[in-house]
């Protein structure tokens, strides 16, 4: 059995990353895909659309630590990578393929990104009217109450007590 160097295990590491990578940008496409469903319903739910941000924010988390490790190992194998780039060409053409994908995928997140985030102004929006409409409304109903309150005070009337 042949065993393999240290740079060959690197640039399988490497690859293993950007798998992973691949499989974590994957999940946040389903999630993005759900958040616009849930903002294009007409009775939007709050929860549903809370619990998907936060599951988000913790692939997007596992991402930037991937990132970080991809960035480390790299550039400790980089000058190892350039001098033997005859040597490793097969392993550096896979990297790029993937690399190009996680490109491509991010490209298709950004994209659904702005589209739920116009979704998501308009339903913020719509809340906004609600909740202002709400306070209109409880304005005059306050001031609805206010008057009927004084009209049933009488006000102190002069008599005239000549005849």
């Amino acid at each position: 059995m042949t065993e393999k160097k240290p740079i060959e295990n690197y640039l399988q590491v490497l690859e293993e990353s950007l798998h992973k990578k691949l499989a974590v940008l994957a999940r946040i496409e389903e999630l993005n895909n759900d958040q616009g469903s849930i903002l294009r319903q007409t009775t939007v739910s709050e929860e549903a659309f809370d619990r998907s941000i936060e599951d988000k924010g913790l692939l997007v988390e596992e991402l930037n630590k991937l990132d970080e490790g991809f960035e480390v190992l790299y550039n400790h194998i980089k000058e190892q990578l350039v001098q033997g780039k005859d040597k490793y060409k097969a392993q550096i053409a896979v990297l790029q393929t993937l690399i190009k994908e996680v490109m491509e995928k991010s490209v298709v997140i950004q994209t659904q990104e702005a589209r739920n985030k116009v979704l998501a102004e308009k339903f913020f929006a719509d809340k906004k009217k609600e909740v202002q409409k709400g306070r209109k409304s409880s304005k005059v109903a306050m001031n609805y109450y206010r008057n009927m309150n004084q009209s049933q005070i009488v006000s102190p009337q002069f008599m005239d007590k000549k005849n």
